[in-house]
């Protein structure tokens, strides 16, 4: 046992049983042999007379892989109803907590998706998001998919978070813009089968035929 200048007993080899290990002498050979070193040159010279992989950036861009996880966007059903349903869970697997989610009732005369709830708040913070998939993952109606867009900087830090309207799809043929009723005679489970292809003409408000 050995005390230090503090009078407090430092732990000997014995005591931390480091006499019962075993070891073994470090021999140093010296450099490789000049073949080996040879071979690691070749390596190097080799892939000097390969093509590189690189590109005009941004006159041309490289095409990204097919599962790129890129922009986040919010999916529509095919008559124009949003297929999320402000459920939160998104927000919860969200390991950087980079989403808020704020979800309100629908109602007949406010319909914005299918079922009882619609997303009435979302928003994602891309100065937190590490784009790792997992609200994609999280999401039990495919509402959130994530694109193959990554030009997403900025000159301000507001503008990186992005707001519901930032993230929605655009609207497509055969949708019509919310709110309105649901496809008549079905209800949310034929929504998340695929049954609805398309809006029907009882669908549009009269807000919208006096617009049309």
């Amino acid at each position: 046992m050995v005390e230090n200048m503090s009078n407090e007993v430092e732990p000997s080899r014995r005591d931390l049983g480091l006499e019962a290990v075993e070891s073994v002498a470090v021999v140093n050979d010296g450099p490789a042999p000049f073949a080996k070193q040879l071979l690691g040159f070749w390596v190097t010279f080799r892939t000097m007379f390969k093509k590189v992989n690189t590109v005009s950036y941004p006159e041309v861009k490289e095409p990204t892989a097919p599962r790129f996880h890129g922009r986040h966007q919010l999916n529509r059903h095919p008559d124009g109803l949003e297929k999320c349903i402000g459920c939160e869970l998104c927000a919860w697997a969200c390991p950087a907590d980079a989403i808020l989610v704020e979800g309100d009732a629908n109602t007949d005369e406010h319909r914005m998706s299918p079922g009882e709830r619609y997303g009435k708040v979302y928003q994602i913070n891309y100065l937190r998001c590490v784009f790792c998939g997992l609200c994609i993952e999280a999401c039990p109606t495919r509402a959130l998919t994530m694109t193959n867009e990554y030009e997403l900087a900025d000159d301000s830090r507001a503008k990186l978070i992005f707001e519901k309207e930032d993230l929605l799809a655009p609207l497509r043929a055969g949708m019509l813009m919310p709110p309105h009723p649901m496809y008549p005679g079905m209800d949310d489970s034929n929504y998340y089968k695929g049954d609805v292809l398309g809006f029907h003409p009882s669908q549009e408000t009269s807000s919208e035929v006096k617009h049309d």
